[in-house]
């Protein structure tokens, strides 16, 4: 069976996160902050957005910036979210006990959330860049379009660091663990060797005692036979 080509697919490079532990609805609600922007001012709006789900769609506009700069060769400049939309997932069933032993059903929802980056077009990449310039010789510095990408690299570089400080803390509690290991295991060793250096003990005094018992018992005779000699001189 020939397939061919897709008259539904929205155009655009895309990036999907499937099976987020989160529902449809909650995700909409942050996609529909970022539909339409530019990808800085999509990016700043969800670095400073309070759901959890916003740092999941980051993650996936991210990724599909990275598509779009490396295997389309667009400068991220130029792209804007065209398109982003969540999707139902599959719905895990659990059960809470209630009174009378009843049982509720806990549906704990998932779904597929998809971005769609694409190219600004000539005259609204203009347009974009002729509001950055009046905005800059209003405020007198920099472009706001510069500043956005400032702050998303010291955002994006402190996540880093944060990361790696994360990942370094986590070696050095592997290392303290090992430690603990090894000064335990020593700790048992040297405690076995007392317990067999107790236990040997005893044994030497049993066989001291053994070794003195046979000079008493001979001691025992000699002055037995002095009487009797004694004796036989009385007699005699």
């Amino acid at each position: 069976m020939a397939f061919g080509v897709k008259t539904n697919e929205r155009e655009g490079v895309r990036s999907q996160v499937r099976y987020v532990r989160v529902s449809a609805y909650k995700a909409r609600e942050v996609l529909d902050l970022i539909r339409g922007l530019p990808v800085a001012r999509a990016l700043e709006v969800l670095e400073l957005a309070e759901r959890d789900v916003a740092r999941t769609v980051l993650k996936g506009l991210e990724s599909a910036i990275a598509n779009a700069e490396h295997n389309n060769s667009i400068p991220a400049d130029e792209l804007f979210v065209s398109s982003c939309y969540a999707d139902e997932g599959p719905t895990l069933k659990r059960w809470r006990p209630r009174a009378r032993g009843r049982a509720t059903r806990i549906r704990k929802r998932t779904c597929h959330i998809t971005i769609i980056v694409g190219r600004l077009s000539a005259d609204e990449l203009d347009a974009l860049r002729a509001r950055e310039a009046s905005g800059a010789r209003a405020g007198g510095g920099a472009t706001a379009a510069e500043a956005r990408r400032r702050r998303v690299a010291r955002s994006r570089q402190a996540k880093a660091e944060r990361r790696a400080e994360e990942h370094d803390h986590d070696h050095d509690h592997e290392d303290a663990e090992a430690d603990e290991v090894v000064m335990a295991e020593a700790d048992l060793e040297v405690q076995a060797d007392d317990v067999a250096a107790d236990e040997l003990e005893p044994a030497d005094e049993v066989d001291e005692v053994d070794e003195d018992e046979p000079v008493a018992e001979a001691d025992d005779d000699g002055d037995h036979e002095a009487e009797a000699d004694e004796a036989e001189g009385k007699d005699d």
